[in-house]
């Protein structure tokens, strides 16, 4: 098996500046971003928009779950939300200061204030029923409901803040600084429409529309796997020919990125039975399987291929991209969850996760995420690519100066580089080179 710091043959650009070009995965529809056609016939290699659609072709959404708010960050709603009662559900102050009538204010000036009396106090939280006297104040605080025949509040600011008598020193209209009932929202008004996904201010939108709970599609769960005998836990001693596992770390913390809960798991070493228990023990908490390593074209030791490919359920492919060539995908266990088994070289893992994996992750909500189009920009450096290969060259973006820079070290065990990177260059399958001058589509990192 290969991973950090070992190559596979079939995945290894061995000069800096070579690159690859894709279309964003969420934008396949558009031709002007592939620069090529939907099948490579190379060596029996598939085009990138072939393996995506092959995956999300393969994608049941999840099923919804009755969500606590505490869970439903990230999740898809499945139906609008509607509201129940009105928002907010009584008129109330926006102020700390006096409700009055406006009408009793309106000659009010810094030169000329008018006095009134204060008949009372209203705070927040308080339920009691208070009526204004005309020709009177009442001190008020925010977020306080607004006495029967006050149509306005003074904002304290505007006053002596007086607490017997109140002089207002400037004339406010009816309405002012007051919530309406009803203002945010009525009773039957679309809250959230389906689909949507849901943020921190979506969350508290639902909570102030008095739901504990909402039916949506939940995060996906995230296994990840590496495979290898050469691998070491982080922080371990090493002896030669081994080398700290980093694939699964990144996976995990990439589809945390990404919004999902996910779960690093042990490292397996390279046998079959090892490589299927392993499997089996994450299935029943991960609603999608990542394995890295183990999937090169021919390699002897490939026993992650091995394993699944005597399960019928997972098939393997030449894509027709650098880094990340050796692709795997399909179905496993009783509920069909989708397993992707990644290259072991560290950056082809990387960008094969934000082509593939991360799409997918949308897809088992329903749901794409809205993901920024390839942006234009000027090579700095000049690039060369394999032919017949679309390449994704790690670099830095100057979007002000609509400029991007190729990185030194471009091989897929590099993974330094790729740290560093914002940003991916794009160059076609057809095309070997590129000057500097040239423009070229660049997908921004997150």
């Amino acid at each position: 098996m290969t991973t950090a710091g070992h190559t596979n043959h079939a995945d290894h650009p061995e000069q800096a500046g070579q690159t690859e070009h894709t279309s964003h995965p969420e934008h396949t529809s558009h031709p002007e971003h592939t620069g090529h056609p939907e099948h490579a016939d190379q060596a029996g290699m598939v085009s990138v928009e072939s393996h995506l659609a092959a995956i999300l072709a393969a994608i049941k959404p999840l099923p919804p779950r009755d969500l606590a708010l505490a869970d439903a960050l990230g999740a898809v709603l499945v139906s609008d939300v509607t509201a129940r009662w009105a928002l907010p559900s009584f008129d109330n102050s926006s102020m700390d200061g006096y409700a009055v009538r406006a009408s009793d204010v309106a000659g009010a000036s810094e030169q000329q204030p008018v006095v009134l009396p204060v008949k009372g106090e209203v705070p927040a939280g308080d339920t009691g029923a208070y009526r204004l006297v005309p020709g009177s104040a009442m001190k008020i605080m925010t977020g306080a409901p607004l006495p029967a025949d006050a149509d306005a509040v003074v904002p304290v600011e505007l006053t002596d803040g007086g607490a017997d008598q109140v002089a207002i020193r400037q004339a406010v209209p009816a309405g002012a600084s007051v919530r309406r009932v009803g203002s945010d929202a009525r009773p039957g008004d679309v809250l959230l429409p389906a689909g949507t996904r849901l943020g921190a201010a979506h969350v508290g939108l639902l909570a102030a529309a008095g739901l504990a709970s909402v039916q949506a599609r939940p995060r996906p769960r995230v296994a990840a796997i590496s495979t290898g005998n050469e691998l070491v836990e982080p922080g371990g001693a090493l002896v030669p020919g081994q080398i700290w596992e980093s694939n699964a770390s990144m996976i995990a913390a990439a589809a945390r990125q990404a919004g999902c809960p996910a779960q690093r798991r042990a490292i397996v070493p390279d046998d079959t039975d090892a490589v299927l228990a392993a499997l089996r023990e994450a299935l029943p908490t991960a609603d999608l399987l990542v394995t890295t390593g183990g999937v090169s074209m021919g390699g002897e030791h490939d026993v992650v291929k091995a394993t699944l490919a005597s399960l019928g359920t997972v098939s393997f492919r030449k894509v027709a991209m650098q880094p990340g060539m050796p692709q795997g995908f399909g179905t496993i266990g009783p509920d069909a969850t989708p397993i992707f088994t990644l290259p072991g070289n560290p950056v082809s893992a990387y960008v094969s996760f934000f082509l593939f994996v991360a799409p997918a992750l949308d897809a088992l909500q329903g749901h794409y995420r809205e993901r920024a189009s390839p942006v234009q920009a000027v090579l700095t450096q000049p690039v060369r690519s394999p032919a017949h290969r679309r390449s994704y060259l790690r670099c830095l973006l100057d979007r002000a100066a609509g400029e991007v820079t190729p990185l030194s070290g471009q091989s897929s065990h590099q993974l330094a580089t790729l740290a560093r990177a914002n940003a991916l260059a794009i160059v076609p399958e057809q095309v070997t080179e590129l000057p500097a001058g040239a423009s070229v589509d660049v997908l921004e990192l997150p």
